[in-house]
């Protein structure tokens, strides 16, 4: 009945070294009010002078959407007055962003695909954090000043669905090119989100909401179905022109719902006008051929590895999700093992032990140790289900694989001979059924394979008991 309308403002914290306007570090985690100067203080007559390694970093972002580069932009004042930030406004661009209007693909899990407008990706300096604790409020000015980019999407997406793979298509380009550490506990990477609704059919945009400031995918896809559904009672009860009215909402995590903070602003409330201390930025032809040059994407690589590995393409999808996920992958391949097995160890088999918050990052086993259980299944030292054994024993020990197969004694029986003895018992032991096998009872093979295999413990190669039982029984 209805249809859900969504635009996103992705606020992407540059990772570069100082600040946008002056030369103040950027790290996380310093004492308060310690990073800050009379620039970013917003004292009188402190002076603005932009940092050039951000600009290249927004170009990079421009190439990777497919989007123009304004190669004179403009920045402006935007005023506001909030006690973490000093000036009164903040340096942001309107009118003329650095990044004009691009694209983004977003992949569902059934191979269907939708392409999603950006609008326009803009730099501006962050403000500061504010600080609620008890009966005190305080303010550190650390953070103010911090370059961002402000991507802005057109409002294309039509449902949390979407939004979250959105989100983190974007979240994992801006790893790829190496931008911003896009740490979303850390307020790297995070988003506003604008909401509306509307009868199916209508092209008309009806009053949106804002929910505020969300960096954490999982309570951005919950708070959008709270917000939706929201918004649907409104209309459904007659006072949607009552309740929904254009505002900033919070998430509440605890109690799972939005509730308003403020009145939404619109451009005029914010009162534009150029930065009568900042010229113009011009990027010049060689700075936009030299900071336009960037590394492989998500995209690009997917299809490298659907070519070289003939990998399925929701295979490399996985694998190609995450930067770090690739590198693994990549790491895992140097040891000349099957793509496809590789593929398993490490999308299935490894994910399900990283526990307690361990990740692909601090994982106790590292792409070549994986890689090395991996070829030793391949090469038939150890079964499949012995190498999952040394998979737990290596999570909870730091030695080398073949050490932890010898101290668990997984070393698989392939020995010709070896085998044939147990089968010969397996068989002498079982000859009523051997008869029934050889009358036609084809289902028996299994359970002398079982029988072989429990004999073994677990050590005999199973491709060769099916080989030997095979040339038993004819």
């Amino acid at each position: 009945m209805f249809e859900v309308v969504i635009g996103l403002e992705v606020h992407v914290q540059l990772n570069t070294n100082t600040k946008l306007f002056c030369s103040c570090a950027t790290s996380f985690g310093a004492k308060a009010n310690t990073n800050v100067c009379p620039t970013c203080l917003g004292l009188p007559g402190a002076l603005p002078v932009i940092n050039k390694v951000a600009v290249q970093k927004a170009i990079q972002l421009a190439k990777a959407l497919n989007a123009p580069v304004n190669q004179t932009s403009v920045f402006n004042r935007k005023n506001y007055f909030y006690p973490d930030l000093p000036s009164g406004y903040q340096i942001s661009q309107f009118e003329v962003p650095v990044v004009d209007l691009g694209e983004l693909v977003i992949d569902f899990p059934d191979g269907t695909s939708k392409t999603i407008g950006v609008t326009r990706a803009h730099l501006e300096n962050d403000a500061g954090k504010s600080i609620h604790e008890h009966s005190e409020s305080k303010v550190d000015l650390n953070r103010a000043g911090t370059p961002l980019l402000e991507i802005v999407s057109e409002p294309d997406m039509r449902s949390s669905e979407e939004v979250i793979l959105y989100l983190k298509k974007m979240h994992s380009i801006v790893r790829y090119l190496g931008i911003s550490d896009a740490n979303m506990q850390e307020g790297s990477f995070r988003c506003d989100v604008n909401i509306s609704i509307r009868p199916h059919g209508e092209t008309k945009l009806y009053t949106r909401c804002e929910i505020k400031n969300m960096n954490s995918f999982k309570n951005i896809e919950k708070a959008i179905k709270y917000e939706v559904n929201r918004h649907i009672e409104a209309w459904e009860d007659g006072v949607h022109s009552e309740v929904i009215v254009q505002e900033t909402r919070l998430y509440d995590v605890d109690k799972n719902e939005t509730r308003s903070m403020r009145g939404k602003e619109d451009a005029a409330d914010y009162r534009y006008f150029p930065d009568p201390d900042l010229l113009p930025l011009i990027i010049s032809d060689e700075m936009l051929a030299e900071f336009s040059v960037i590394p492989e994407l998500p995209d690009e690589k997917k299809a490298r590895y659907v070519k070289d590995y003939g990998m399925k393409e929701y295979d490399a999808s996985v694998i190609t999700s995450t930067l770090e996920m690739a590198k693994f992958f990549e790491e895992m391949m140097t040891l000349d093992i099957k793509a496809k097995n590789a593929i398993t160890w490490l999308s299935v088999e490894l994910p399900a032990r990283l526990k307690d918050g361990i990740t692909i990052i601090t994982s106790p086993v590292q792409a070549i140790k994986l890689a090395t259980i991996v070829k030793n299944i391949e090469d038939g030292t150890i079964s499949g289900k012995a190498a999952k054994e040394v998979l737990d024993y290596l999570m909870e020990n730091d030695v080398e694989v073949e050490s932890a197969i010898d101290k668990l004694g997984l070393v698989q029986v392939s020995d010709d001979g070896a085998i044939l003895e147990i089968i010969d018992v397996i068989l002498s032991a079982n000859t009523d059924k051997v008869e029934q096998y050889k009358a036609g009872k084809d289902k028996l093979f299994g359970f002398f394979v079982g029988q072989t295999m429990k004999a073994s413990k677990g050590s005999a190669n199973p491709a060769k008991v099916n080989e030997l039982l095979k040339q038993r029984l004819s």
